[in-house]
Formats: C-alpha cells, structure tokens, sequence
C-alpha cells in the first residue's frame, strides 16, 4: 500500500466494475451477441478478461471479420441499451464513498473505454454524474486502456500532474494503463478480475472496501 503522505491531488477511476454494477449487463450483451452470431459463447472468465478495453477489440478477439464485427458491436450496443436500466445496478458502498469523497474536495474524474452516451447514462442511473470534473470516454483519444493516453487526457483537462494523481480500477488493464501514465494506481477487490491478477501489477493500493479508498485519499485534506 502507498504511504499515506503520498496522499493524491487528483483521482481518476474506471468505470464497469469500478463504480458502477455492470458486469452483468455486459455479460448478458456479449452473450447473447455471440450466439445471435457466432451460435456460441466462451467461459464468463474468457469475457471478463476483455472488459475495460474498447468494445470492437473484444469482439475481435472472438471474430476476425471486420463486417460482421461491425454487425455484431450493433447487435451488443442495441441490446445493451434495451436491458441498460434493468441490469444495471450502483455499489451502495461506492455511492457512499464517492459522496464522502467529494464532501471532503477531492477532485475527481473518470476514465472509460465505453462510449460516451453509454458512460453519462450509466452514471445518471447510479446517481453518480455530478460528482466527476471530467469524464474521458471511447470518443475522446485515438488509443485506450491498457495505452495510457485516456488517463493523461483526463488529467490534462483537470490540471493534474500525473505524479499527484492515482487511478482506481478493477482491472488488469486500468492498472497497467495508470502505471504507464505516471500515476499511481489502486485495485478494487469488489471487480470481477481474479485478485491474484491485480496483485500481479502491483497496485500501489489495494481496497478491499469502498471505506478504505476514503479513508486513503482524504488522508491530508481539511477535514482530517
């Protein structure tokens, strides 16, 4: 774990998995996906393990046809709006943490690999919107996650310098993509990615709990 006098100035976190219950709206998506196309499906551990990187390159990963997976990121995307507000759900506890986060001043945004009408709705339903400074989707850089150039845009719109900032996710992806980009990064265990994967990447925090974030980023605020 960090050291608390290395306190952040800026946070930035993921999305799916991260502050929002996602997964399983998304693994119904690529579910039902596949076998409208494909006439299969992997393992759930084969589709989680490409969540957090851009939605046609994990479907490549299951079809290298670029027209049909062109069809196919239509087919999830319709799907996925249609069940949106049904299978979606908030992490109270994050919800929680958030709001204590934003009372205490941190400044705070989020960096996705979803498009951007996907992302705003997503944390519309959850409650979450107006908590973030800046929210970095799909549309806003020519590389993504595990590239670090959606967490230096998202920093470079707050004013952030990479070396005060961390970005929290569930991911091996996000960790690999904070890393990159200079920042520090934390690992949520409430994700869907194996713990032994994040640890792996050597988070330079690792919260069990939503509680625990609080407590490290609020650590030298006015408050405390």
């Amino acid at each position: 774990m960090a050291d608390r006098s290395a306190a952040p100035d800026h946070v930035l976190f993921d999305l799916d998995g991260t502050l929002i219950d996602s997964i399983p709206l998304i693994l119904e998506s690529f579910r039902y996906t596949l076998r409208t196309h494909l006439g299969a499906t992997p393992s759930d551990d084969v589709l989680i393990d490409g969540i957090g990187t851009p939605l046609r390159a994990q479907l490549y990963r299951y079809c290298p046809d670029t027209a049909l997976v062109e069809t196919m990121f239509h087919t999830y995307r319709a799907h996925n709006m249609e069940h949106h507000d049904t299978l979606l759900r908030a992490f109270p506890a994050v919800n929680v943490a958030i709001a204590r986060l934003a009372e205490a001043g941190v400044p705070m945004g989020v960096v996705t690999s979803k498009s951007r009408d996907a992302a705003l709705r997503g944390l519309a339903v959850t409650g979450l919107a107006r908590y973030f400074e800046v929210v970095v989707t799909l549309e806003d850089t020519a590389r993504h996650k595990p590239d670090p150039e959606p967490v230096h845009f998202g920093l470079s719109r707050m004013g952030g310098a990479a070396a005060r900032a961390v970005y929290v996710g569930d991911s091996t992806h996000d960790l690999h993509a904070g890393r990159a980009a200079g920042a520090r990064t934390g690992a949520v265990a409430w994700g869907p990615f194996p713990r032994a994967d994040l640890v792996a990447c050597r988070p330079d925090w690792f919260f069990e709990t939503p509680d625990e974030m609080v407590a490290a980023f609020t650590a030298f605020t006015p408050e405390t």
